[in-house]
């Protein structure tokens, strides 16, 4: 089972951090899909983890569905890290988003 380390992110979220940055309310499913992909790129670049990081879709334990800003995964074909960086690595992002602790490893869908 392929495990990803990060940060949950909500469509809600991430729409809302699109139109705080000019995107245009969406109008067709194209357009939410859109605003998703700029609100995380927005979020990745400001805070410098884009480089180093992926964006996928993860289920939690109580089986709801987000977007994890991903730092680790278990799967070597994500050529991502197999552990959670060091601090300085996440910590923009965690203040950027409110978060508290370190990353956690959520199921890949």
């Amino acid at each position: 089972m392929v495990k990803y380390c990060g940060y949950l992110v909500s469509d809600s979220w991430l729409k809302q951090r699109a139109l705080d940055v000019g995107h245009p309310p969406a109008k067709t499913p194209e357009d939410t899909s859109n605003m998703i992909l700029l609100g995380s790129r927005d979020v990745m670049a400001r805070t410098g983890v884009l480089p180093y990081t992926s964006f996928r879709r993860v289920k939690t334990p109580k089986g709801k569905y987000f977007w994890c800003i991903a730092f680790a995964c278990n799967d070597p074909w994500e050529q991502l890290p197999t552990n959670v960086p060091p601090e300085e690595k996440y910590k923009a992002l965690k203040e950027a988003l409110g978060r508290e602790g370190p990353p956690r490893w959520y199921r890949a869908i």
